[in-house]
């Protein structure tokens, strides 16, 4: 299992926008893609245009497979919304959230 996290920068003009497109493109991404688990969404305190999306994965050939053409038509709308500043990929070791 892998973890990827994408870190955005998203206008307050295109906030709610984002957050409801991010909505609609994990579920969606998770129901289609091989290997996607899904995905959760943080705001930094301090800085609310700063978001993280988290996406876990099966493995990272499933992720790099998703991302062959560096930009996903099912991300493209939350491109048009929020400029991607970082992706940084993490091997799960272990998870107690529930």
């Amino acid at each position: 299992m892998i973890r990827i996290i994408y870190s955005w920068d998203v206008p307050a003009e295109n906030r709610l926008q984002f957050i409801e497109t991010w909505k609609t493109t994990t579920n969606k991404i998770h129901q289609e893609v091989k290997g996607a688990r899904g995905s959760f969404m943080l705001q930094n305190e301090a800085d609310a245009n700063s978001i993280k999306t988290i996406a876990r994965w099966d493995s990272l050939q499933d992720w790099e497979n998703f991302w062959q053409d560096s930009k996903p038509t099912q991300m493209s709308s939350m491109h048009d919304l929020g400029r991607r500043t970082g992706v940084e990929i993490f091997k799960e070791i272990d998870d107690f959230t529930k």
